[in-house]
């Protein structure tokens, strides 16, 4: 039997009570989870493992927040990587979609949501959080 569990993930917040708490959610998908809480750390996570898949809070950059996307996007153009965001306003998940990212996850709904976020980025789709699709 093939092991489901995929090799290693980012995860880049910089709330550390964000950070424990989905990084127990990713233990269950993945070996290894790499915890960062910059974007310097995150970019040299990813120079060094060179992950199967990042999940990246959208204000880990002060100024400029879709541009995170795009410069993960930019650097690393073959990486899945999804973004959490306290933001629901439609514009920003469009922007970041547009800007490479293969997901957009509510970080109200990351309990609910993460899991499925993985499994449709892994096989190739993007994903919204439920709560910004049901809203229209």
């Amino acid at each position: 039997m093939v092991n489901e569990k995929g090799r290693c993930v980012i995860l880049a917040d910089s709330h550390q009570n964000a950070l424990e708490g989905i990084r127990g959610l990713l233990d269950t998908m993945f070996e290894t989870v790499l915890m960062v809480a910059n974007k310097k750390s995150l970019f040299e996570a990813i120079d060094k493992v060179r992950p199967d898949l990042a999940v990246v809070d959208l204000s880990l950059m002060v100024s400029g927040e879709v541009s995170i996307a795009r410069e993960i996007n930019n650097r690393y153009p073959d990486l899945k990587f999804i973004i959490l965001s306290l933001h629901d306003e439609s514009s920003a998940v469009e922007d970041v979609l547009l800007a490479g990212a293969s997901g957009y996850i509510l970080k109200r709904s990351v309990g609910t949501d993460l899991f499925a976020a993985v499994k449709s980025v892994r096989e190739g789709n993007t994903f919204v959080s439920s709560t910004l699709i049901d809203s229209g």
